[in-house]
């Protein structure tokens, strides 16, 4: 058995049987393994001298920001040996940031554990419509591989997507939505946030409002990413319930991102912004990016990720998301701005010119 094997079978067992005690250890083994495979990542940790020898909290592993998935190649093995490379949506400058995954084993267990529990809950399986492009048309979209790994994993076996060439397939979407509601039977909307968006305008033009029965959900992620108007959270939300007649605590957000293996969730939306968490193998830390120091509990600053499901890249990201630390997990409060944006850039260039040269 090969290291890399050994590594995402320990993953796999700590994903499935918790101890706290345990993720320090197997952060640390991690960022070993990172270091000793991952070169430019190797590089820009030995020039601000954080090596193995001395990290010894997963706390202090260096945080890769995110728009380095978009320069460098950060994978411990030779990417033309993975299995599945997904890519960012490339809405700024064009760049797509790209992801290696060896296996997508890690990845798929991190989404069906998580999936289960923070969505389906008490519910085994459930009729779903998908509002995203399969797999098949979106081969690089880790959404595409998580939306339709939950759709054969929790949905009934009538599931179905509901997107075209067109876009949303309103006459299909309108007939399924009317069956729940004439049969009680409960359903789940999942897609991308601008999606829903698209759809409530149609169902406005339309002058259509649904009652879903007790048990349907909703599922949106990934913001607006500019394909459709922006309507505030608390708008959006509510006129999701009142045009589906699905309660605000089942209509739930998912937090991720190309460059981690890990989601975050809330547990509905009945106040915004709630709080996000995660499951135990992922840990968030709120710094202020131009000190690199995290923040008081309670004071805004930029979020950085560890993920242990990201054991081939790099664990621990720092994000341009802006955050607030709270009881149970995080408020997640936009894009950074100003001076959190500068300190961001500022990583981003550190990091560039560490790694520059090793690879591209």
């Amino acid at each position: 058995m090969n290291q890399q094997q050994v590594i995402t079978n320990n993953i796999v067992r700590y994903m499935q049987n918790a101890s706290v005690e345990a993720f320090n250890e197997q952060a640390l083994q991690l960022f070993s393994y990172q270091y000793d495979h991952n070169l430019p990542y190797r590089t820009f940790c030995f020039q601000k001298g954080k090596t193995p020898r001395v990290v010894k909290t997963w706390r202090d592993i260096p945080a890769v920001p995110i728009n380095a998935f978009k320069e460098v190649t950060l994978s411990s093995i030779d990417p033309s040996e993975t299995e599945a490379v997904f890519m960012t949506s490339g809405t700024t400058k064009g760049i797509k940031g790209k992801h290696y995954h060896p296996t997508l084993e890690v990845f798929d267990k991190s989404m069906i554990l998580n999936f289960r529990k923070r969505f389906m809950k008490e519910t085994e399986k459930i009729r779903m419509g998908i509002l995203f492009p399969t797999e098949i048309e979106l081969p690089n979209s880790s959404l595409a591989r998580y939306l339709g790994l939950g759709m054969r994993e929790f949905g009934t076996k009538d599931s179905h997507y509901l997107l075209n060439e067109s876009g949303i397939d309103m006459d299909r979407l309108l007939e399924y939505l009317a069956h729940a509601e004439k049969t009680g039977e409960p359903y789940a909307l999942l897609g991308a946030s601008f999606s829903f968006v698209h759809m409530i305008e149609e169902l406005e033009r339309m002058g259509k409002t649904f009652s879903l029965p007790k048990g349907s959900k909703i599922l949106d992620t990934g913001g607006y990413k500019n394909q459709s108007k922006e309507l505030g959270l608390d708008e959006f939300y509510h006129m999701l319930s009142t045009h589906l007649g699905v309660d605000r605590s089942e209509c739930i957000n998912m937090y991720g991102m190309t460059e981690l293996s890990t989601q975050f969730y809330d547990d509905g939306n009945e106040t915004v912004p709630p709080v996000k968490s995660g499951p135990h193998w992922i840990r968030t830390r709120v710094i202020n990016p131009l000190s690199g120091e995290e923040v008081q509990k309670g004071e805004r600053g930029v979020l950085v990720h560890c993920d242990l499901a990201n054991f081939n890249s790099v664990t621990t990201i720092l994000t341009e998301d802006l955050g607030v630390e709270v009881d149970g997990g995080f408020l997640l409060l936009g894009r950074v701005q100003g001076t959190e944006a500068k300190g961001c850039s500022i990583a981003v260039d550190e990091f560039l010119k560490a790694a520059k040269g090793v690879s591209k």
